[in-house]
């Protein structure tokens, strides 16, 4: 890749996703002091909220590494490793973490009176470990030896033998290009994450985490129409009428639910499976370059994964509640100084 085209992309990387990842932090960051601050939200269900937050927070700090993970840059293996193992295991937590959230949900909402019993509830610290560690210790097997490095490595050099051994024949016209010349400081995904690695995180971990999600939400929305549908045919048989206003109004919050799930599932979860399968074909083809369309669909797909956290916190008024009451103290404060400066 040319050098002129690799500054060009970083500062592309940098445009897109500092703004994102700026959003993503701050807002995470108040999300966790609001929830710190209210002592009734101190309890399990809102503890492993918390740790996705943390999480997310995470992502947003790795957000603009990620990217920069297909450009080539002049490393060595140790640092190499760290650039590319720490996001992926952030990014990671994250998803388990956002799994763990939604599963201990369904939970309470499928099985609402054996909710305390599960291991979720009664083993907190091992459920909070089991989305930490598993995926660091996954995104850490390139540096027990899970790695292209050394092959690479290997065929660079027996190349640069070959050309050697051919430039010292008599009459031989073979030319070797000096691509190879100090290639194995070169750091890109390739010699970190092999193919297998990558179908693995990929089809049996990242897919089945958001299938998973999707199928727990979906159990959800049927269990809450099943629920309604109870509840209009009991209203029903009390009023001898056949639609009520609190029926109407039922009716219209399922509505609603519905389709901020289908809007949050195209804003948030369509770009990113997008990115996961372009990401897939540019793996399997080396011939393919890293252009600029790839960055911006990993900014997007990465930066609209990160908004979900941020959208179940809107959904909770408890969550936003000293949020929104700092920013009316600052309206109420600003408009004393703006009557005190502009007197009638």
């Amino acid at each position: 890749m040319d050098s002129v085209d690799q500054r060009e992309q970083e500062k592309l990387i940098m445009f897109i996703s500092f703004p994102l990842s700026s959003i993503i932090i701050l807002t995470n960051l108040l999300i966790i002091i609001g929830i710190a601050c209210n002592k009734q939200l101190h309890d399990t269900p809102n503890y492993f909220f918390l740790s996705l937050l943390v999480a997310d927070l995470c992502t947003g700090l790795a957000l603009p590494f990620i990217p920069l993970m297909g450009l080539n840059r002049l490393l060595n293996f140790q640092s190499c490793l760290v650039v590319h193992i720490f996001p992926n295991f952030l990014f990671l937590s994250f998803l388990f973490n956002l799994v763990m959230v939604h599963y201990e949900r369904y939970l309470c909402i499928v099985h609402p009176l054996h909710y305390s019993q599960f291991w979720v509830h009664r083993c907190f610290p091992a459920a909070l470990l089991a989305v930490w560690i598993p995926p660091l210790l996954y995104a850490s097997l390139p540096a027990f030896g899970w790695n292209n490095w050394n092959e690479i490595l290997d065929t660079n050099t027996s190349h640069a033998n070959v050309c050697d051994y051919n430039s010292r024949e008599p009459g031989s016209r073979h030319n070797c290009s000096g691509n190879t010349n100090n290639e194995e400081d070169y750091c890109f995904y390739n010699k970190i994450f092999p193919k297998p690695f990558i179908y693995l995180e990929v089809y049996g971990l990242l897919l089945p985490a958001i299938f998973s999600i999707l199928a727990m939400t979906g159990k959800v929305l049927w269990i809450a129409r099943k629920q309604l549908r109870d509840i209009c045919k009991l209203n029903r048989s009390v009023e001898h009428s056949r639609a009520s206003e609190h029926e109407h109004s039922l009716n219209v919050r399922y509505t609603k639910c519905v389709a901020a799930v289908s809007l949050t599932f195209l804003v948030c979860w369509v770009p990113y499976i997008v990115y996961l399968h372009v990401s897939v074909m540019l793996f399997r083809g080396a011939g393919m370059r890293y252009s600029s369309l790839n960055i911006i669909l990993s900014c997007t797909g990465i930066g609209s994964m990160a908004i979900i956290p941020i959208i179940l916190s809107f959904a909770n008024r408890q969550y936003t509640e000293p949020v929104r009451n700092l920013l009316m103290k600052i309206r109420t404060r600003c408009t004393r100084v703006q009557d005190l400066t502009n007197p009638t």
